[in-house]
């Protein structure tokens, strides 16, 4: 009886613990450094997420191990992403909404099906904007004249069609009842330039990200119409949202981290826990400030569930904008 009484002790401690290094991750994981994927060349939005989450999780001992970021750009994430394919769950990547668009616009087999959801970190909002001495003064009023002839607004945007710039408009303008296949899109290299293309008289609106316009709306020489937010910004008190201007539409622009295929729930459990731990610190809400990034995380099953809805999203837009057949 004493013995079966030890065994079953035993077996309960061991069950303990399988339960505890479970909830937090497996005791083995993370064995070596961390590597985290920038598909971009430094300096980019990507990179600066990188990094940002290097330094919150480094700077406040949330990871014992080292964490390091790596730039693998090309093909608009392509290249970091394949690299992501091929490795184990001591890397990760930083995606947004291009790990959907390119594979809907045929030029990635990849999906976000390929890799292991982690989370949704934040997003940029976008905007409408016009030159400060623009003749619409809304961008209710803006949506209307292109519905009466949509070729008779250029709308700068860069730097391809069928980034969320772009597409954001799409659906502003599908909500309208406006064909987005007769829309005068004028392409730009990037942000910077559609913005000189703006102040220049080249175009007469511009979709771009927040960020991009800000400060140009803040010193008055230009004007932000409408923004994608689900209610107004701080700081920018005067701009409506598209829901304010008549457009039942929230678009975020939001970047988020994935791993490779094939994950334990271990290792997912242990990055939800981390993760979860940095975007509650002083220093992660420092940086979003600072970048003008909104908070907008959600753990690796509700961006599982998130990255479903905006599959569906991106498809209906895409096929909209009549860059596929």
């Amino acid at each position: 009886m004493k013995r079966l009484g030890i065994l079953f002790l035993v077996g309960v401690i061991a069950l303990m613990t399988a339960c505890s290094n479970s909830a937090s991750g497996g005791k083995d994981f993370p064995s070596k450094n961390i590597e985290i994927i920038a598909p971009a060349s430094p300096g980019g939005g990507w990179d600066l997420t990188a990094r940002s989450v290097q330094k919150v999780l480094r700077d406040n001992d949330i990871v014992d191990k080292n964490i390091n970021v790596i730039n693998k750009p090309g093909g608009g994430g392509e290249v970091g992403w394949k690299y992501l394919e091929t490795k184990d769950s001591h890397y990760l990547a930083i995606n947004s909404s291009l790990v959907l668009t390119n594979n809907l616009l045929g030029q990635s087999d990849l999906t976000h099906d390929d890799f292991t959801p982690i989370a949704t970190l934040a997003t940029e909002w976008q905007a409408l904007a016009v030159p400060i001495d623009s003749e619409y003064d809304s961008a209710s009023a803006l949506l209307d004249q292109m519905k009466k002839d949509p070729k008779s607004v250029k709308i700068g945007v860069g730097p391809g069609l069928g980034n969320d710039d772009h597409l954001s408009l799409v659906q502003a303008a599908s909500e309208k009842g406006i064909d987005p296949t007769k829309m005068d899109f004028l392409v730009y290299e990037g942000g910077g330039d559609v913005v000189t293309a703006l102040l220049g008289g080249h175009v007469d609106a511009v979709t771009t990200s927040l960020s991009e316009v800000k400060e140009q709306h803040l010193a008055g020489k230009l004007k932000i119409l409408a923004v994608s937010s689900e209610k107004r910004l701080k700081g920018l008190d005067d701009v409506p949202t598209w829901t304010e201007e008549g457009v039942d539409m929230v678009f975020p622009h939001w970047r988020g981290i994935m791993g490779p295929p094939d994950m334990s729930e271990e290792e997912i459990a242990y990055w939800d826990e981390k993760i979860g731990e940095m975007v509650k610190t002083d220093a992660w809400k420092k940086m979003l400030e600072n970048n003008d990034w909104d908070e907008f995380y959600k753990d690796s099953k509700e961006t599982k569930a998130f990255m479903k809805e905006q599959a569906d999203l991106y498809e209906e837009l895409v096929n909209n904008s009549g860059l596929v057949e």
